[in-house]
């Protein structure tokens, strides 16, 4: 019998964006797959006005796909990566990582500005504390102003000058077709150090499901550089103890045999910051572990400069 799969996904047109592309990359190595989009509105979908700091972070995105994933409801969920916590629960996994689309954020404006060329008392969006600190590296007469809402949303509070400019990340945009829509410049990374995982999907299953018909067809999508790059940043994350209000950024790139990691921290009140990096030899196999031994390694890094006490932590598990 052909191989059914249930995929479950947020019902916004980037999620669904998301779950198609993992369709596409199964009907195409896997002859005669059966492959259902089960709909699935999470906490984070209702809540569409409120600080997601404030009601329980980035997890609201989550929740109710990992309840169906544990109901069996479904197979696998489609996530960002970003919105995934650095620690699943144990009876969770990431079965596979997509290849990974460009990692950058963008500045989106009506006439295509730069961000340091922008006047003092512009209204810029964007509900990242990250993005914010970065920003105001580079120009700090913006006023930052809380941003939430689908990528369509957002983009079309530029466009009617409720905003006017704000910082998304592309990977989204070009994923709904937009690029051509709007007038945006891309963020100097050196500047913009992204969000861990930005620009991968992951999918997720249950963790005994490994070995099985299921997993086995996702390993067939998986794409061993972002699954590498993504565990690195994900130790890292872990690590360092973050939360999805931290003001962090880490990107982990594969260059040859040799993988960069570089990560920017702030305090709370974005008035301190560390900076930090390094290079590591990578496994030719790209086992997993020793990406996670760099982001590690990072972070001993930064917290032996500092790090917990930056964060408001006296230490760091």
């Amino acid at each position: 019998m052909p191989l059914k799969i249930r995929i479950g996904s947020r019902p916004s047109k980037l999620a669904l964006a998301q779950a198609s592309i993992v369709c596409d990359r199964l009907g195409a190595q896997i002859p005669g797959v059966q492959i259902e989009i089960v709909e699935i509105r999470t906490s984070g979908d209702k809540m569409t006005s409120a600080s997601l700091a404030d009601v329980g972070g980035k997890g609201l995105f989550i929740k109710e796909l990992e309840q169906a994933l544990a109901d069996r409801t479904i197979d696998a969920a489609v996530h960002s990566m970003k919105d995934l916590p650095a620690i699943l629960p144990e009876q969770f996994r990431i079965a596979a990582v997509l290849e990974r689309e460009n990692t950058s954020d963008i500045l989106v404006t009506r006439d295509g500005s730069t961000l340091s060329a922008l006047p003092a008392g512009t209204r810029l969006g964007t509900s990242s504390a990250r993005r914010r600190f970065q920003a105001l590296r580079i120009n700090r007469g913006l006023a930052i102003l809380p941003l939430r809402g689908n990528v369509d949303t957002r983009l079309a509070r530029v466009a009617d000058g409720t905003f006017d400019a704000i910082i998304i990340a592309i990977a989204g945009v070009k994923r709904l077709g937009r690029v051509k829509d709007v007038k945006f410049v891309e963020l100097d990374a050196r500047d913009f150090i992204p969000s861990g995982g930005q620009g991968a999907l992951a999918i997720e299953t249950l963790a005994h499901r490994k070995g099985d018909e299921l997993d086995r067809a996702l390993g067939a999508i998986n794409d061993t550089r972002a699954f590498y790059e993504t565990a690195a940043e994900r130790a890292f994350l872990a690590a360092i103890d973050a939360s999805c209000t931290t003001p962090v950024g880490v990107r982990a790139r594969i260059d040859g045999d040799t993988l960069a990691l570089a990560a920017m921290l702030f305090s709370p009140d974005g008035a301190r910051e560390l900076l930090e990096s390094i290079k590591d030899s990578i496994d030719a196999l790209f086992v997993p572990a020793v990406a996670q031994n760099s982001g590690k390694f990072l972070a001993e890094k930064m917290l032996a400069r500092g790090a917990a006490a930056l964060l408001g932590k006296e230490t760091v598990a």
